[in-house]
């Protein structure tokens, strides 16, 4: 994740939001997605890190983060095997640092679904515990991305070839994992906000997390009515 900044944080909201006011939600989303991780990790084996980007901003982040969370750099810099390209080579990164930590499995999450329900965090920790070194566990999106995506070691072929940001992440990630001779798992399907249409629901949703931090944002930037 980056650190919020006005112009460079959830520009896909702007419009309807103004960059000042969608850097003032990602921080909100950010702080409730570390949170969440941290109730999570009272009824998991889980320890909450921030995988960051780029090299120099670890301390801009921080501020934004949940109590306790730790950050790992994940910029893609590390030498990763060909046909892993964008986003991918930063998600690969993360989970190479996890395993390299000394950690039995590796989740990467997205910062974009504040609301994400708890128990589906300690759901996909406990798959992936109880399984052995083919288990993964996917969370997919309703857009066809994905939420979630965990392991038991680090597998470079589910972020090979990969055409991120568009609607086929998910299915892509299906195939590798066939490909590979993976144990797949699926969570339940939940959604990002990434898109006007999606701050929308956001903001008549009631389900999920509470999310306290982008509550107070939605209400400081009045959204609702």
């Amino acid at each position: 994740m980056k650190s919020p900044r006005a112009g460079h944080s959830k520009t896909r909201l702007c419009p309807p939001l103004q960059p000042e006011q969608a850097a003032l939600l990602s921080a909100a989303f950010v702080r409730d997605t570390t949170e969440n991780v941290a109730v999570a990790a009272q009824s998991a084996l889980i320890v909450g890190y921030a995988a960051y980007a780029p090299s120099g901003t670890e301390a801009a982040l921080t501020p934004h983060l949940a109590p306790g969370t730790g950050c790992i750099l994940a910029d893609g810099s590390a030498a990763l095997p060909p046909g892993v390209n964008g986003f991918g080579r930063c998600l690969l990164h993360a989970t190479q640092e996890l395993f390299a930590r000394g950690h039995a499995a590796a989740c990467v999450l997205s910062s974009d679904t504040p609301t994400l329900p708890t128990d589906i965090l300690v759901t996909a920790a406990t798959l992936l515990l109880a399984g052995d070194e083919r288990r993964i566990v996917l969370g997919a999106c309703d857009d066809g991305g994905y939420y979630l995506l965990g392991m038991r070691r680090s597998y470079a072929g589910l972020f090979t070839d990969i055409a991120w940001s568009t609607n086929t992440v998910a299915d892509a990630t299906r195939d590798r994992a066939a490909g590979l001779g993976l144990d797949l798992v699926e969570l339940p399907v939940w959604y990002d906000i990434d898109d006007a249409a999606a701050l929308e629901r956001l903001l008549h949703d009631s389900g999920g997390y509470p999310a306290v931090w982008t509550g107070r944002a939605i209400a400081t930037l009045r959204l609702r009515g």
